[in-house]
């Protein structure tokens, strides 16, 4: 595969005018659809985190300024943006404008942020559906809940302002199928998080720290432009692998550990998710071995059953019960296979789902369940396939070679027909590779 260009993208006005155009298609007469941008959020004191667009926001519009309100209808569609400020610009970067947004995403109407608050009665008036991702932010919640009931009110006037408020399923359904465009970025994130993952395996050793490997991989992912990871590093060695979402990333390697990696760059916004595990030193133990292969091949039986028409949830079924087949032989799970299932005790080793869909957010938007059913999988979709096996570092009844083991192997799977792609295939996982890395 090859290496994405570091320049930066070139503004896409037709992708996102369509993408808007297919929102209002979406929506009827007396529906409106309002979206809030991310604004920035305070660190400490006056310091800011690094900013990020919110996902649903960038994908309709592309632009990458906070505190934009996006509007739309079925006939119509507008934006308020932060105004030209000559000032402002100086310190914190050039500002789009109404003017120039209006143009790149021919919208009809563009205001100044300013004037959002004098226009939203005429915004909402004759519209009797909001649709809005409530529950994300509390203050915008009772700002418009605070308007409906305003204009509510106005009754014998003749006006009305929505009175139900709707969860925009349609924007996630759109974005849970990935165009050939949005694809290729995804694959772009996976070479630059294979980079990663194979410096830090190459270069790690007894005495390093977790941190200094978390350095390797922004490194790895920043010289090739993405901005770093779509969510933060896991970088957990012993048996700090045991701890599902470990970012301390604050402990010394040692010779005889594994060490667990869970990293995906993100690229234009577009992240991969990638799970390896590697020895610290050269070599696998015979008992992290044992683990390993069993985990791995759980993995490749996923990754085939993930094919157009299964059920999502049908993948984690069977991973779970070839998981437990295998810890009942060794001994760490008593009873029959079916007992172990239904009673779940199966999930004091594996307690995690075997994948979900991803795309813009390491975790992507769309409904697992349709009427009460799992979703079969779709062309189109990319979804994780990462089981996984965990052995408590303090239990007893566990034999001491196993305890503390911590093996969770993440791929990268492009629904594709009955073939399904591993966008992800290329980072090592086979033993043998991984050891003639270290060696």
């Amino acid at each position: 595969m090859k290496l994405p260009n570091k320049k930066t993208k070139e503004y896409n006005s037709k992708l996102y005018r369509s993408r808007i155009t297919n929102i209002q298609k979406k929506l009827k007469k007396g529906e409106i659809f309002i979206l809030f941008a991310a604004n920035h959020k305070i660190r400490n004191r006056d310091v800011e985190y690094k900013f990020r667009q919110n996902s649903d926001f960038y994908y309709l519009t592309g632009i990458t300024e906070e505190d934009s309100i996006l509007v739309i209808t079925h006939d119509i569609s507008g934006m308020f943006c932060l105004p030209k400020d000559k000032e402002k610009e100086i310190w914190t970067g050039i500002r789009l404008g109404k003017e120039k947004i209006k143009s790149m995403l021919g919208l009809d109407f563009s205001y100044d942020l300013s004037d959002w608050e004098k226009e939203k009665p005429a915004i909402l008036i004759g519209n009797h559906t909001l649709y809005y991702f409530f529950g994300e932010n509390p203050d915008r919640d009772r700002e418009l809940i605070t308007e409906c009931r305003n204009l509510s009110e106005r009754a014998r006037e003749g006006k009305f302002g929505p009175h139900r408020i709707e969860h925009p399923n349609f924007l996630h359904e759109e974005r849970l199928t990935k165009s050939k465009e949005e694809i290729s970025l995804l694959k772009n994130a996976a070479e630059i998080t294979k980079l990663g993952h194979m410096r830090i395996m190459r270069e790690s050793k007894p005495g390093m720290y977790e941190y200094e490997l978390e350095a390797l991989l922004d490194h790895e992912y920043l010289k090739y432009g993405s901005i770093g990871g779509g969510y933060g590093h896991i970088v957990a060695s012993g048996k700090n692998a045991c701890i599902l979402h470990y970012v301390s990333n604050d402990d010394i390697l040692k010779e005889g550990e594994l060490v667990l990696v869970d990293s995906g760059a993100e690229w234009n916004y577009y992240t991969a998710d990638v799970t390896r595990v590697f020895p610290v030193g050269k070599k696998f133990t015979e008992a992290q071995k044992t683990i390993y292969e069993i985990v791995l091949y759980a993995q490749k039986n996923a990754i085939r059953n993930s094919i157009a028409g299964t059920p999502f949830n049908e993948v984690h079924e069977k991973t779970v019960r070839f998981l437990s087949d295998c810890l009942r032989e060794m001994g760490f799970l008593k009873g029959s296979l079916e007992e172990i299932i239904e009673k779940g005790t199966y999930r004091k080793f594996y307690m995690h789902r075997t994948g979900h869909y991803l795309g813009m957010d390491v975790h992507d938007v769309g409904r697992y369940f349709l009427e009460g059913k799992s979703r079969p999988l779709k062309d189109g979709q990319v979804v994780t396939v990462e089981p996984g096996l965990y052995f408590d570092p303090t239990d007893d009844s566990v034999p001491k070679e196993f305890r503390g083991i911590g093996i969770r192997i993440e791929d990268d799977i492009l629904i594709h027909g009955k073939n399904p792609v591993n966008l992800t295939e290329s980072i090592p996982k086979e033993i043998s590779e991984i050891e003639a890395l270290k060696a």
